[in-house]
C-alpha cells in the first residue's frame, strides 16, 4: 500500500520544485507583457552621430558607383562596337545604322555626319561628341571647309541687292511685276492673277483671289497683306431680260447649263421683275449670287 501511494503522490521536495517552476513561468509572462524591452536610442534614427555615419556611407556608395562607371576616352566614332555603343547609351537601331553605313566602306568625318547617319538625339550627341577623335587630316579638311564657307557667307552678306519697290498697293492697279514682291508668286502666277482680274473686270471682293487657278491659300493671305481693293471696278451690267444667250454666257460665274436655265426661266415668266428672281431657278448656285449680279440686272 505504501508503494502504491508513492506512485501518485510527490514528495515534499518535489512539490516545492514544481511550485517554484510555476512561479517562475508566471513572472516571465508578466515581464513579457508589462515590461518595454525596446531601446529608445536605437529607435531614434535622427540622432546626430547616426546621421553623420549614414552620410559617410552614402558618400562612399556614390564614389563606388562612379568608379564602376566605364571611363570614356577619346575614340574614333567610326569603330564603335555593339558593346561600346551600349555603354554610350545608343539604341540598337542607331548602332545598326552606323554599322550598315560602314559596311559600304564609308566613314563619318564630323559630328554632324555622325548624327545624320545614326539619327541619335541631340541630348546624347552633346554628351558623347566631346570624346570623338577624327584623324588629323580629317580635322584639317573640316577646318578648311568651315573657313571657306564662312568667307562665302561674308561675301554674300556684303552684296547689296536692290529692294523691290511696288508702284501701288491697289490690287486692281498692281502690275504683274508688283505682285512678284509677295513670297510665293513668280512671273507665271502673277500673270495668271492679272489675266483673271481682266476677266472679272476687276476684283470686287478680296475673296475672288481664291478663285485664281492653282494658287495656295497661304500665298493669297500674303497678297492681301500687301494689296487691298482701293479702287472699285467699274462694271457695266447687262439687262437679263433683253441680253442674248452669248452675252449672259460671258458672265465669269455662269456656265452653259446655268445660262440655259436662266433663259428657260425668262421664257416661262416672260420678264424678270427683280434680279433676285434668279434664286427661284432650280439648281441656281445661291452661294455665287452676289458675284453673278455684279454683271446682271433686271429692267
Amino acid at each position: 500500500m505504501k508503494n502504491f501511494k508513492s506512485h501518485f503522490w510527490y514528495s515534499k521536495s518535489q512539490r516545492n520544485g514544481i511550485l517554484f517552476l510555476f512561479v517562475v513561468i508566471i513572472l516571465a509572462q508578466a515581464l513579457y507583457f508589462f515590461v518595454d524591452f525596446s531601446f529608445d536610442e536605437l529607435q531614434n534614427t535622427n540622432h546626430p552621430e547616426l546621421l553623420t555615419f549614414q552620410k559617410e556611407i552614402d558618400s562612399l556608395k556614390i564614389v563606388e558607383l562612379e568608379n564602376r562607371k566605364p571611363k570614356l576616352y577619346p575614340f574614333n566614332p567610326n569603330y564603335i562596337t555593339d558593346f561600346k555603343g551600349y555603354q554610350l547609351g545608343m539604341s540598337v537601331n542607331e548602332i545598326d545604322r552606323l554599322h550598315s553605313y560602314r559596311k559600304q566602306n564609308k566613314f563619318v568625318n564630323s559630328v554632324k555626319e555622325f548624327q545624320q547617319v545614326t539619327k541619335v538625339h541631340d541630348t546624347l550627341l552633346n554628351k558623347i561628341a566631346t570624346y570623338f577623335k577624327f584623324p588629323d587630316w580629317v580635322v584639317k579638311r573640316n577646318q578648311k571647309k568651315d573657313v571657306s564657307f564662312s568667307n562665302k557667307e561674308n561675301s554674300y552678306s556684303k552684296k547689296k541687292y536692290p529692294e523691290k519697290v511696288i508702284s501701288t498697293n491697289d490690287i486692281n492697279k498692281a502690275t504683274a511685276e508688283d505682285l512678284t514682291i509677295v513670297n510665293g508668286i513668280g512671273e507665271k502666277l502673277s500673270q495668271r492673277i492679272i489675266k483673271y482680274r481682266s476677266r472679272l473686270k476687276g476684283f470686287s471682293y478680296p475673296e475672288q483671289l481664291y478663285e485664281v487657278w492653282n494658287i495656295e491659300p497661304e500665298v493669297i493671305k500674303r497678297v492681301l497683306q500687301t494689296f487691298k481693293i482701293i479702287t472699285e471696278p467699274i462694271i457695266e451690267k447687262i439687262n437679263v431680260n433683253t441680253a442674248t444667250f452669248k452675252e449672259v454666257l460671258k458672265n465669269p460665274y455662269i456656265d452653259y447649263e446655268l445660262c440655259k436655265k436662266i433663259f428657260d426661266y425668262r421664257d416661262e415668266v416672260a420678264e424678270l421683275q427683280n434680279i433676285s428672281e434668279l434664286k427661284n431657278i432650280e439648281g441656281f448656285p445661291v452661294n455665287k449670287y452676289e458675284r453673278i449680279i455684279l454683271y446682271l440686272e433686271a429692267k
